[in-house]
């Protein structure tokens, strides 16, 4: 186990991090245009978003073994949220909770259209370049661009 090692093969928390632009780019839209955020403000964001995940992951994975669980479960999630005092977090997780499995819902279903519709991949791939291509003419664009 090296120095940079939590456990064995796994990273050490200083190595967590979140995408600093993503961060950046949220904090920007949340924030009136006439105020700026510093770099260093932006990092302790990072740093703080990154210990609460590991807070509430470490609640749900005891919660998940108390179940005698192997995988932690939306539901650990919520009720670990609500054991640490988040409650007020557990209706808008929910909601996201919710519209995920709907997103997953319309994939399948697009998924099994494309499956059911009965044409080959190459006849697929030839009616989405000629879709493409209508489109361009839309909107006055030509295929080369």
């Amino acid at each position: 186990m090296s120095d940079r090692e939590g456990h064995v093969g796994g990273p050490s928390d200083e190595d967590l991090s979140l995408p600093k632009a993503t961060v950046a780019k949220m904090i920007n839209e949340l924030l009136p245009p006439e105020v700026t955020c510093a770099k260093e403000t932006r990092d302790l964001v990072i740093e703080c978003c990154v210990e609460f995940i590991h807070l509430i992951s470490s609640e749900a994975n005891e919660i998940c073994e108390q179940e005698s669980k192997k995988t932690i479960a939306p539901e650990h999630i919520i009720n670990a949220l609500k054991r640490l005092g988040f409650d007020s977090f557990t209706a808008e997780v929910e909601d996201v909770l919710k519209d995920h499995k709907q997103q997953q819902k319309d994939r399948e279903r697009k998924a099994d259209k494309i499956k059911d519709s009965g044409m080959t991949q190459e006849e697929l791939e030839a009616k989405q370049a000629e879709l493409f291509e209508l489109s361009r003419q839309k909107f006055g664009q030509s295929a080369q661009k």
